[in-house]
Formats: C-alpha cells, structure tokens, sequence
C-alpha cells in the first residue's frame, strides 16, 4: 500500500488532535496542568508509540484530590 506525502500528513495530523484531546481529558484528572499534559501529548504524538505510551503513563497515575 503507497501512501504519498499527503495522506501520512493527515493521519499523523489527526492522530496528533485525538492524542492530544485524550491527554486533555485524562490530564484533567490526573493532574493539577490539563494544559501542560495535553500540549505534551500532542507534542509526543509527532511518534504515534510515544503518544500511545504517554497517553498509558497519563492513565496508569493516580488521581489529584
């Protein structure tokens, strides 16, 4: 299967925006940054397997009270 330089754009691009809002929502509870998480997520998601790993980390923390 060929992927030209368009449709890899897209798919990391959209997989950057879904790791990012996951990281939002779990950064929400889990931390006292929501921001800082999600930029992160977004940012680590550049490597679809760091994103995937952070997005792990991110839930596998215990809760703020």
């Amino acid at each position: 299967m060929n992927f030209n330089i368009m449709q890899l754009s897209l798919i990391i691009l959209s997989l950057m925006i879904i790791v990012g809002i996951m990281s939002y929502f779990i950064g929400v509870r889990k931390t006292h940054s929501p921001f800082k998480a999600s930029a992160l997520g977004f940012v680590f998601s550049i490597i679809s397997v760091l994103g995937i790993i952070y997005v792990v980390y991110l839930a596998s923390k215990e809760d703020i009270k």
